[in-house]
């Protein structure tokens, strides 16, 4: 099954707790600290895999997890780092925030990888905080957490070459002989409502993915019927194959669809009509197939049109080829995508601010997140440790600065505590 757009959730491993522990040796009963760090917490990384063609490992697994950091251990060492967890996604894969639909990274090169969630850092063991006025430090810090995120996956190349045309003109049983896809087929309009995809072999080695886009009508680009979502999957193909019913046994002339379907991609991005197109005259069984052709090039004299019968496979082995001998050497241009997908940097959040509310001072931001998590309260010497930090980072200066005066209360996250010098 074709999947193009894909939402998950993701979480960095956690990192190791610190030890606390202590030198307890022959002759040394009373040794100093002696507990190791945490591992640090997996990461979670994108890969760009030129073997992966569409998002369907991603369909029915939406929970992914980093593995965790080991916890320190005593004698100083250190816990092991979590496994990192790579996930594989096609060439021309754009990695979105969910809510808000923003560009984070676009995957344009095989081999291309990004840190989409970084594993928590590793609590350092006591071991670390021991100093020349604290001897026996009996706190450590906790792991921190891993990032969280849930994202978007989109393809943007869906695929080498795009089949479109009107409803019921042989789009798909051209793709189900020229590849091993099995789509739906029937006599009747939109049996396609998903783009189905294959492979077309053209020798070992030699191969190119090929997509049954949904059959487009008139108003499309106005948001008539599925039109949106059809435009938007000719966006992602390289090259386009034209395909028309040029028998006109509906009683349509070709030469009218070919230009109706031309309007409508001009109407929703002029850039679409730019693209390499090969145009497919089908249906050259049914009477009145030869008589269309010969018009169709008098009025299009500059275009490589085949013709071919789907239904009795006549030249689907030259489309193949011709198809081929057009893309093989092809230069995709991602250029056309930068344009459309401007990649937005995220703004860093400042890692503390101070602000007064009334007579009562609220200090936020991830640094104070970070140290109220790794603080233990009802241990002496780590509020002591948190009182120090409160200093070197300015954020004592930054209080008085703002005015505070003794007995004046102080939030920061869910702790509330009064202010004194």
């Amino acid at each position: 099954m074709f999947v193009d757009i894909a939402r998950i959730d993701l979480k960095a491993g956690k990192g190791g707790d610190g030890a606390v522990a202590f030198r307890r040796e022959k002759f040394e009963p009373s040794g100093g600290p002696f507990g190791g760090d945490g591992g640090k917490g997996g990461d979670i990384i994108f890969v760009c895999d030129e073997g992966q063609r569409t998002l369907s490992d991603f369909k029915y697994r939406r929970h992914y997890k980093a593995e965790n950091g080991e916890n320190g251990r005593t004698k100083m060492q250190y816990g092991k780092d979590g496994q990192d967890l790579y996930l594989k996604v096609p060439k021309g894969t754009l990695i979105k925030d969910f809510d808000t639909d923003q560009v984070i990274y676009d995957m344009k090169k095989p081999g291309d990888e990004f840190i989409i969630c970084k594993g928590g850092r590793g609590g350092k063991g006591n071991a670390k905080f021991k100093s020349s006025t604290r001897q026996a430090p009996r706190f450590a810090e906790p792991g921190g957490p891993g990032e969280e995120k849930t994202i978007k996956l989109e393809i943007k190349l869906l695929s080498d070459v795009g089949l479109v045309g009107l409803p019921n003109v042989g789009k798909s049983t051209i793709l189900s002989i020229m590849t091993n896809a099995n789509p739906k087929i029937a006599n009747y309009h939109f049996t396609t409502l998903n783009p189905n995809l294959g492979v077309v072999e053209i020798e070992p080695g030699k191969s190119f993915v090929m997509a049954d886009i949904p059959g487009l009508i008139e108003g499309a680009s106005d948001g008539k019927g599925i039109g949106m979502e059809f435009l938007k999957h000719i966006e992602r193909c390289a090259v386009l194959v034209h395909v028309l019913d040029i028998s006109g046994h509906e009683g349509r002339d070709p030469l009218d669809d070919y230009r109706l379907i031309r309007e409508e991609m001009g109407q929703y991005n002029e850039r679409l009509k730019k693209k390499k197109e090969i145009i497919v005259a089908n249906k050259m069984d049914l009477p009145g197939g030869r008589e269309h052709l010969q018009a169709l090039k008098q009025e299009l004299p500059d275009h490589l049109i085949i013709p071919v019968s789907a239904a009795t496979t006549e030249n689907m082995e030259k489309l193949k080829y011709t198809i081929w001998n057009e893309i093989k050497d092809m230069d995709y241009d991602y250029d056309f995508f930068d344009e459309i997908y401007v990649p937005v940097e995220e703004k860093k959040e400042p890692d503390y601010q101070i602000k007064r509310v009334n007579d009562t001072y609220v200090v936020e931001g991830p640094l104070i997140d970070h140290l109220i998590y790794r603080t233990d309260f009802n241990v002496n010497e780590s509020l002591k440790h948190f009182q120090k930090v409160l200093i070197d980072k300015g954020i004592v200066d930054g209080l008085r600065e703002k005015g505070i005066e003794e007995g004046q209360i102080v939030v920061m996250g869910e702790i509330e505590f009064e202010y004194y010098e």
